[in-house]
């Protein structure tokens, strides 16, 4: 009767433990893709850009010869700096990324724009020439996700920081950048 029971026991364990692996409660998701990764020191100046309506940080090379603005500042850190990265956003999309199917939902009237730091990195303010509340959800995320990107490269501001567009006609509320 031993030999029964043992054999009965290592049967319902097997049993028990197949189950427990077959149903293990995950169940099958189309696949997920994300960006991919960056290789090597970045060049240029990240814009979010919509790709079939989603942020996506798309790096816009460094203008060939550009001029810093101070001595010792390398051409790629100067065009990171917030009001060029949001010119080159208003601007849009250029030839090679209209191709691959990036759009913009950032209004060109919006542009001059300023972009100031809070104390101690609280936020950051985007002061534009056009209506700040009217702009799309998707255009206020690309703004605020270029000027935070642009402002940690340059060392004023934290990537997840606070960004406020503020336009003639009143202020949005204070927003991080919601992919980071």
């Amino acid at each position: 009767m031993t030999g029964r029971r043992t054999g009965r026991a290592l049967l319902a364990g097997g049993l028990l433990l197949t189950l427990l692996v077959a149903g293990c409660g995950v169940r099958p998701s189309p696949v997920i893709t994300g960006r991919s990764a960056v290789s090597g020191p970045s060049q240029g100046t990240g814009l979010y850009l919509l790709a079939q309506g989603e942020l996506v940080l798309v790096l816009r090379p460094a203008a060939a010869g550009a001029s810093p603005a101070t001595a010792g500042v390398s051409p790629a850190t100067a065009d990171a700096s917030p009001a060029n990265a949001l010119a080159l956003l208003v601007a849009g999309p250029d030839d090679n990324e209209r191709g691959q199917g990036f759009t913009s939902e950032v209004p060109v009237g919006i542009d001059p724009v300023t972009v100031t730091a809070g104390a101690d990195r609280s936020g950051l303010t985007v002061r534009t020439s056009g209506a700040a509340l009217p702009l799309s959800a998707h255009a206020a995320d690309q703004i605020i996700c270029t000027v935070a990107d642009a402002a940690a490269q340059v060392d004023l501001a934290f990537s997840f920081t606070p960004v406020t567009i503020v336009g003639p006609d009143g202020a949005r509320p204070p927003r991080p950048c919601p992919i980071k």
